[in-house]
Parts: structure tokens; sequence; C-alpha cells
């Protein structure tokens, strides 16, 4: 192991974070190797990977924790100007998007778990709130997925989801002329609600209850029905249905 005090330059050629990925392969390398790479150097006092760790360290060394970094937040790290904080938001975005990439094309949701992996990577991590709408059509397709219990999602197909607001850290407005404008121009019959709680916690707030009641009596009025409601944090999520709230 390299003796991290000394430069990294003066490391064995293997302990070098981009010699040991050309020697033995990306998965070789540790995520505080991996960011020092990305930002290249360290500040006066710390090589790149002393710096690296302490970002990390500081972000409870969870890359999800350091993906909700801004570039403004990562900047206070001494060594860390805009062009490293760039990087590795840049890096992190990347990783993000790959994920989405790998997720199976969704045309059916069966049950409150489908909706969740579709809606986690999009809003799960943002340490802001998000409100998004899926709409769906009527479908005369067998579910894909076979539950224990009935489901509101049967024989319901997915047009698309869409992000209608976006807030603060607390709360989000929600427009009803525009979420019911997109439903009528997608020939949705049904929709899905679902936002995020970058606090993590997943129990309803009052305001949650008011705006899905809301909805719940515009759709109607309009014939579109509201089948759920959910609140998604990173690890979990909550169905107004399943709770008996819809």
């Amino acid at each position: 192991m390299a003796d991290v005090r000394k430069p990294i330059s003066t490391w064995a050629v293997d302990d070098r974070p981009r010699e040991k990925l050309l020697l033995k392969g990306k998965s070789a390398l540790s995520n505080t190797e991996l960011i020092a790479i990305l930002i290249n150097s360290g500040n006066k006092n710390e090589s790149a990977i002393d710096l690296s760790r302490r970002i990390l360290e500081n972000t409870e060394s969870s890359l999800a924790e350091l993906a909700k970094q801004s570039v403004e937040n990562l900047r206070r790290f001494k060594g860390i100007g805009e062009a490293k904080a760039i990087a590795i938001v840049a890096a992190l975005e990347l990783g993000q998007r790959r994920r989405m990439a790998d997720l199976p094309s969704r045309t059916k949701i069966s049950c409150s778990r489908d909706v969740f992996e579709l809606m986690q990577p999009k809003i799960g991590e943002l340490n802001y709130e998000e409100f998004w709408v899926i709409f769906l059509n009527n479908s005369n397709c067998v579910r894909g997925i076979a539950t224990n219990r009935e489901t509101p999602f049967v024989n319901h197909q997915l047009i698309e989801t869409v992000s209608i607001s976006k807030g603060g850290v607390t709360g989000t407005l929600v427009d009803l002329r525009i979420l019911f404008k997109l439903a009528l121009e997608k020939n949705a019959t049904a929709i899905i609600l679902a936002h995020n709680h970058p606090s993590g916690k997943l129990q309803p707030s009052e305001a949650d209850i008011q705006i899905t009641n809301k909805i719940k009596e515009a759709g109607k009025i309009m014939d579109i029905a509201i089948l759920d409601h959910f609140i998604i944090t990173e690890y979990d999520y909550y169905s107004f249905a399943d709770h008996g709230l819809l």
C-alpha cells in the first residue's frame, strides 16, 4: 500500500491511480482513487488521493450523497476549483444516465413496485422536490407481473412520464391546468402522480394529501382516473393506494 503522505509521483507505479487503472482495470480502483483521477491534483497539504478521501468522508462515504452536491458545495474544499467541481458533477451525472439507460423499456405497470423502479432513478436522489405525472391509457394486455391482491394498474399501459414542476427542499407547486392539459393532449385515461421527498421521510404531508384529493376530484370531472400517488425517496416509496388513501 502506498504512503499517501508522499506525492503520488513517488508512489510505486502499481499504486498510482491512472497507472493502476491501465494495469489492473477500472474495477481494481476504489472510489477515492477514481475521484482522484477526475480531479488530477490535490492542494498544498493534500495529494489528490487525500483530498478525494476527505470529500468522500464529508459525504458519508456515499457516491449517492456526493452526487447531490452542487458545484458551489464542492468548491468549499481547498484544492477544488470550478473546473474540478464540474468534472465531479459531470462524471456522477453520466453514471446516473448510464443507470437510467440500462433500465428496461417499460410499457406496462402492474404493481406499485414497478412505479418505484420507474421513478426512483429520475427523482429518488434529487436534493429538491419534483412532481411528475405518469400518463396511461387503456390496454387489454395481460399483466406482466402477478400480484396476490387487486391492483389499480391492471389494464393500463404507460404512455409517458412527464415532470410538471420543480420546487425547493420542502415542496413544489402543482398547476392542475397544466397537468390535465397534458393528460388530454396525450389521450390519457388514467394518471399516476409521483414526487420525491429529499428529506427521506416517507409519510405524506398534509399538503400532499390535499393536492392529491384536489387532483382526484378534478379527474372525476375530466373522466381521468387518478390511480395512485407515490412519494419516492432514495431507497423506498410510499403509495397512497397501498395505504388506502385513494
